[in-house]
């Protein structure tokens, strides 16, 4: 996914989330320093979306390891150059449901906000890599025209921030746009789906909780971890601070080839979520994105995998597994 366009810094003394995305591994070559890996222990980086990892991901990773599943998903290979039939530019027809600029509307009663095109990491499997952001409006114009959208359709009930990566707004820009979302009578929540509370969790401040304490809008924070190893003590910290404001917590994973496709990780996976008080909401069949086609699991595999979990976890830890369909009311439940 590009870097945002828009400015992450909103005062002229920068927050220390801020410092540390700036601060972020954008080089290959210091990827495998920080590692203890030679460039001979990892295949040449593909071309045209650079690696973006902020180093307290990079610290979570296992030195010397060139399979480390939190590498794999940040890790640029020439897999990502082939061709495969199947796999396209925009999987989910996103573009076609863009009902304004910079607002997707997919599914009844919700609408979807770009609020920013860049975000805190490049996952290699992301859906959006390809996505058109600078003529789809995530940008201040397309964030007008996105909330009077919603306000002129009564049937929007919940709001939901994405991008990107919504928690890239500052803390004061954050706060301006939910406040403008609270105005609109007919919505009563407000849905967040971030990665950066995984990757970068001292992004969850103080002054975002209390934001999140403040507003009227029943809130659904959404976050993105896919593996156990992510789920460090800062992260626990954040998670408990997001709890702290009566947000309900949900983590969506992707099912990702020599990443988790184990009955014994994704366990674990659900195990720790729960004990840091977020529920294991789906659990995503890949979108087929081009340049992904090496990280797909298959759907066989996958209810293999889920009938595992039904037998080791308490129904409440076991995700959906899920798939996204261009065109459908809503997601696809398959196991």
């Amino acid at each position: 996914m590009p870097q945002s366009s828009l400015p992450v810094v909103g005062h002229e003394r920068s927050a220390p989330w801020q410092r540390e995305l700036a601060a972020a591994v954008r080089d290959l070559d210091e990827l495998c320093s920080l590692l203890g890996l030679a460039a001979s222990d990892l295949p040449a980086a593909a071309a045209g979306f650079p690696p973006l990892v902020p180093r307290g991901f990079v610290a979570r990773m296992q030195p010397g390891n060139p399979r480390d599943p939190l590498l794999l998903q940040v890790l640029p290979t020439p897999a990502e150059d082939r061709v495969v039939d199947g796999f396209t530019a925009d999987p989910l027809h996103e573009r076609e449901a863009l009902a304004a600029p910079g607002l997707v509307h997919k599914y009844r009663g919700r609408a979807l906000l770009l609020v920013a095109p860049g975000c805190a990491v490049n996952c290699r499997y992301c859906f959006r890599r390809e996505f058109p952001y600078a003529e789809s409006g995530a940008s201040r114009a397309g964030i007008d025209a996105a909330l009077a959208a919603v306000a002129a359709d009564e049937s929007i009930h919940e709001v939901i921030l994405s991008g990107g990566d919504p928690l890239l707004l500052d803390d004061e820009r954050l706060g301006a746009l939910v406040l403008r979302i609270e105005s609109i009578r007919h919505v009563r929540r407000l849905r967040i789906h971030s990665r950066l509370p995984i990757v970068l969790p001292s992004r969850v401040t103080e002054e975002l909780a209390g934001m999140l304490r403040r507003t009227r809008l029943a809130c659904v924070v959404v976050v993105h971890a896919n593996h156990p190893a992510e789920l460090d003590e800062a992260v626990a910290a954040a998670s408990a601070r997001l709890s702290d404001t009566r947000a309900i917590l949900l983590n969506q994973a992707v099912l990702l080839a020599g990443v988790n496709d184990s009955a014994d990780v994704l366990a674990a996976l659900s195990e720790r979520l729960v004990d840091l008080g977020i529920v294991p909401y789906y659990l995503h069949l890949l979108d087929r994105v081009q340049g992904t086609a090496h990280f797909e699991v298959g759907e066989a595999e996958g209810l293999r995998l889920m009938d595992d979990l039904r037998r080791r976890l308490p129904g409440y830890a076991v995700p959906r597994l899920a798939r996204e369909l261009p065109g459908e009311p809503a997601k696809l439940w398959i196991g």
